[in-house]
């Protein structure tokens, strides 16, 4: 159970109906157009391969254009008129909360009430200079001086800060804004992807950057830099006045949306932070400082601005620049069991490494390549950890790091949660939802009844359909009797017939929810009923009505997890046979486009399961029922064909649909659209040294449709990040030379199950903002995110050009010129050997352990013993490289596209040769 309880300022069902709306009535309509030449007369400076525009009166950078992408800029340029003013930050503000001796904290802004700053001469590599005291507040017992630099050809910002009272000041929040083009208001999509740009910290101290990538995935991306003496402690949500109600000195004037995340600092001390804002929270990434200035004493802080050119570069980009770069081998999330690696490239020699706590992690030094550090990492203490590298030259670097239980244990772990203290049975339940395995509450240690969000307690859309698909995904590869027991039960009682409907015209046609607002037929259920006035408190009519899309993929997953089960585990299921639960899965497909065309289509969080019981129904000889899915998905398919980026979604952004948009585009053949698929994940989804941010796939407004504390607030691990990582991985695998796939890919399979607490019981994503640094309590939507695990959960062979031959998902060792691995991932099931292009993937049965032969090519398999359940192994063998050698087993029969091969008492090996 985890240790602590989030405490969150309570948000209204009304305020979340405002938040999720207000601001999106104008998403689509045309984006304005503001040039700089339209504004006051300005500065403009070329350095390097950015052109900088700076206000006359400010001098805050308006305008960061880099000169080899036309049109482009990373600065909301376009919004110079509606940004201008008092409260509005720009790059170039900076703000303060400090004190003198033992008194309060007091907050300073450049940016809350501007008054004219006192240009100061500019000489050498000085661009533009001022004086900036005068707008930052009265009573500041500091002088500031803000200089733009031109630092060897890149643009840095440079700030002094030089104590002119006669008493130490004390500095306990330092942050510098960082605010960029992220705003998606009034942008249709296709101007959002060439116009747009997210953010993404590396909160590692001297080592920490923020990096900015385009919404197309598309290059430059920018690189803000540290310079001596600012470390990225923290990357902090500048409040907005909406959410202070203008109270706060520091704060944002532009609001918060699902069109505008946002913006956030650079923070260089944190403690006052810590001591205030933050005291009821989590941990905080780092451990927070202050600054202390005696009279007369001066500190400069400064930021250099970088462009690499593509997300792909942005290491190497690193390494030019002089910063250290790591590398964590599978990630940084890390079962107890497996041998993961963290490769340094650094300037400086290591001189001391240290974990938090201690001894949660055990790190010992191996032989590396040259220019590389190569350090053994194992986690020994479940929870997050710190690992610490200091250097010869004083620069501290932190990496974080998540430890898990052996990941077979966690999957165990969630089965059984789910199926026992998410069981409800309320007999007699006027909304038909018994059995049911209903949304959990970690906070209270009880089933969600009722929420005024009410698919949250009706078993449908992802915030109530989540619990009930992570325990039937479970199933997938790592089937329970007792758990298949009651997912049968589910399944036959309350989801088809009442979540589905079983019969007529309608059939196959999914509700919204089974749960409903009817305070005339149940008057005392609804409290407190002010929370019960919102749109989210759907009448019966609207519960059941079959018209959204989204909700289909559920029940699908369901239905075909039940069929795989059955047709590969004699003796698990005992309710239906494999045809019926397949035929169940065909209908809802059907259904889907018959009853909830509009919604089609998009592409649709767990959509892959579609292309695979597409897959199944061609196994099976059912051709016509074959024939029907893929025609009824090449519509949608060639709908997607004519869009420039084809993953739109009832959101003005989303990243929940790509994955299926990507699958069916490969499985049709449409290869430019799937690339151009592909490269949109990697604009949103970043490879990054911190388990949290790690092939985190950006999403920050489902907390308001699936958590127990709503508000607009960056989630890490949301269910996006193992959904995005199936068409990563994809593309690694026909590409194995493109490293950076696999790794945003690896981020996101192992972040999804940091979302797992210790007893199993899961959470719909991370509260990354440091005043709460706490999983929600709701399992929510944590379910669509299970399904994404489930479903890529695999073991990773590759020779990486640069740092040898490394495992991802696998314990590895060489000897006598084979590369030998036992797979660690939570399956067991499925193994990729890049060097040949092999994918192998068991339906039943699990991987011991494999060898390569690198020379002769030679693969042996190692599988399990039989279980009473599991007589024989399914083995499905692929080539996925132009040139990969076709393989095939030594013995097996050949049927259903795949290899039945008889288990043993005791483990069995199978080689695998060319055919």
């Amino acid at each position: 159970m985890r240790q602590r309880l989030i405490r969150l300022l309570p948000v209204t069902l009304a305020t979340l109906s405002v938040m999720a709306s207000a601001q999106d009535a104008g998403a689509g309509a045309k984006q304005k157009s503001t040039s700089a030449a339209q504004t006051s007369p300005t500065t403009r400076l070329r350095v390097g391969a950015f052109q900088l525009v700076l206000d006359p009166a400010s001098q805050t950078a308006r305008s960061l254009a880099p000169t080899a992408t036309p049109g482009f800029d990373f600065l909301p340029i376009g919004r110079v008129k509606e940004r201008a003013g008092n409260g509005y930050n720009h790059l170039g503000d900076i703000h303060l909360r400090l004190r003198q001796g033992n008194g309060a904290w007091q907050d300073y802004s450049s940016s809350r009430e501007r008054h004219p700053v006192k240009p100061l001469a500019a000489r050498g590599s000085v661009l533009a200079a001022a004086d900036i005291s005068a707008t930052m507040g009265t009573g500041l017992p500091l002088r500031i001086v803000r200089e733009w630099v031109n630092d060897k050809g890149n643009p840095a910002l440079r700030f002094t800060l030089t104590n002119t009272s006669n008493a130490p000041v004390e500095i306990g929040g330092l942050g510098i804004p960082m605010v960029f083009d992220n705003i998606i208001t009034d942008r249709t999509l296709e101007q959002a992807h060439a116009q747009a740009s997210f953010a993404d910290p590396y909160i590692g101290r001297d080592a920490g950057y923020v990096q900015v990538t385009r919404l197309n995935g598309a290059g430059p991306a920018l690189l803000v830099l540290p310079e001596r003496a600012t470390p990225l402690e923290a990357y902090v949500p500048i409040p907005t006045l909406r959410e202070t109600k203008g109270q706060a000195v520091i704060s944002e004037a532009s609001p918060r949306a699902q069109t505008s995340e946002g913006f956030y600092d650079w923070i260089v001390s944190s403690a006052a932070y810590a001591q205030t804002d933050w005291a009821k929270a989590g941990a905080p990434w780092n451990a927070p400082t202050s600054i202390r200035l005696a009279p007369g004493e001066s500190r400069r802080i400064g930021l250099r601005l970088v462009a690499a050119p593509s997300i792909r570069a942005i290491e190497p980009t690193l390494t030019a620049q002089g910063r250290p770069v790591v590398v964590g081998v599978p990630g940084y999330v890390v079962p107890t069991d497996l041998d993961a690696t963290l490769f340094v490239r650094a300037p400086s020699p290591i001189t001391a490494i240290e974990s938090y706590p201690a001894g949660a992690l055990a790190v010992t030094r191996q032989a590396g390549k040259p220019g590389w550090t190569r350090l053994s990492v194992r986690g020994r203490q479940w929870g997050r950890a710190r690992l610490t590298l200091r250097y010869a030259n004083g620069d501290v670097q932190t990496v974080q790091y998540f430890v898990t239980k052996p990941l077979e244990q966690t999957m165990a772990d969630l089965g059984r949660f789910s199926t026992t203290k998410q069981w409800y049975e309320g007999k007699g339940d006027p909304f038909g939802r018994s059995p049911a395995i209903l949304t959990y509450d970690r906070e209270a240690q009880r089933i969600v009844t009722a929420d005024p969000r009410v698919w949250i307690s009706g078993m449908s859309d992802e915030g109530g359909a989540g619990s009930w698909v992570a325990a039937a995904m479970k199933q997938l590869d790592n089937p329970d009797a007792a758990e298949i027991a009651r997912i049968e039960e589910l399944v036959d009682k309350t989801v088809v017939g009442r979540l589905q409907v079983a019969d007529g015209p309608h059939a196959g046609g999914v509700k919204k929810s089974l749960f409903y607002y009817d305070p005339a037929a149940f008057p005392d259920l609804y409290q407190p009923a002010k929370d019960w006035q919102s749109w989210t408190s759907w009448k019966k009519d609207q519960a059941d009505d079959l018209g959204r899309a989204y909700n289909y993929p559920h029940v699908a997953a369901g239905h075909w997890v039940l069929y795989r089960v059955a047709r590969n585990h004699p003796g698990l299921t005992r309710v239906h046979d494999w045809q019926w639960y397949l035929d169940h899965a065909y209908q809802t497909i059907v259904a889907m486009m018959r009853d909830a065309p509009h919604y089609a289509q998009f592409g649709l969080m767990e959509g892959d399961v579609f292309v695979d019981i597409l897959t199944d129904l061609k196994r099976e000889g059912w051709t016509d029922k074959a024939a029907e899915v893929q025609r009824l998905m090449k519509g949608r398919a060639d709908h997607w064909r004519t869009l420039q980026y084809p993953f739109g979604s009832e959101m003005a952004w989303d990243s929940t649909g790509q994955a299926e948009v990507y699958a069916w585009m490969r499985y049709f053949g449409y290869a430019p659209q799937a690339d151009v698929t592909r490269e949109v994940i990697l604009g949103y989804d970043p490879s990054i040294p911190h388990w949290g941010y790690n092939g985190n796939a950006r999403r920050y407004w489902d907390f308001l449709y699936g958590g127990k504390y709503p508000r607009l607030e960056r989630q890490i691990h949301h269910y996006g990040s193992t959904l995005n990582a199936i068409p990563l991985f994809d593309s690694f695998r026909r590409n194995p030379a493109d490293m950076h796939l696999l790794r945003v890919a690896y981020g996101g399979l192992l972040g999804g199950i940091t979302n797992i607490d210790q007893d199993g019981a899961s959470s719909a994503a991370f509260h990354s903002w440091p005043d709460q640094m706490e999983w929600d309590p709701y399992s929510g939507d944590y379910g669509m995110g299970f399904f994404g695990h489930a479903y890529a959960a695999a073991t990773y062979v590759v020779n990486d050009p640069t740092l040898g031959w490394v495992a991802y998902g696998g314990n590895l060792s060489q000897s006598d010129g084979q590369v030998r691995v036992e797979p660690r991932d939570g399956a067991r099931a499925r193994i990729f050997i890049a060097p040949a292009g092999l994918w192998l993937t068991l339906e039943a049965g699990k991987i011991k352990a494999i060898a390569y032969d690198p020379a002769t090519g030679a693969v042996r398999l190692t599988l399990d013993p039989a279980r009473s359940d599991t007589p024989a192994a399914r083995l499905f063998v692929e080539t996925t490289t132009p040139g990969g050698r076709p393989y095939r087993p030594e013995r097996g029969t050949f049927e259903r596209g795949g290899y039945t091969v008889p288990l043993s008492k005791a483990a069995s090996e199978l080689l695998l040769s060319d055919r």
